[in-house]
C-alpha cells in the first residue's frame, strides 16, 4: 500500500511535464499540474480515467470540447483521442490502464 499526498507532489512550472506517481506494467498514474493555457494536444492512448482535483480546464475528445472542473470524473476508452488545455491553475491525475 502506499499513500500519497497530492498537494506535497503538485509541481507547477513554466514548461508543463507530468509528474509520473506509479508506473507499473498494467497501468500508469500521472499528476497532472498546469497553468492555464497549458495543455497535452490530442493523442490517442489506452484506456483513461480522470480526476480532476482543482480548476477549470477543456478536455478535447474525439474532437470534441468538453469542459471540465474540480470534481468530475473523466473515462475514455482504448484508443479514443484526448488531450487537455487548462482554463484555470489545474491540479489533476489520470490512470491509464495498458
Amino acid at each position: 500500500m502506499e499513500v500519497i499526498d497530492l498537494n506535497e507532489k503538485a509541481r507547477f512550472a513554466e514548461q508543463f511535464a507530468p509528474q509520473i506517481l506509479r508506473n507499473t506494467p498494467t497501468y500508469k498514474t500521472p499528476l497532472i499540474c498546469m497553468e492555464p493555457g497549458q495543455e497535452i494536444p490530442p493523442h490517442q492512448s489506452g484506456t483513461g480515467v480522470f480526476y480532476i482535483v482543482s480548476g477549470k480546464a477543456v478536455m478535447t475528445i474525439e474532437g470534441e470540447e468538453i469542459e471540465v472542473s474540480a470534481g468530475n470524473m473523466i473515462f475514455i476508452e482504448k484508443g479514443e483521442s484526448r488531450g487537455i488545455r487548462a482554463v484555470e491553475k489545474l491540479m489533476a491525475f489520470a490512470v491509464h490502464v495498458t
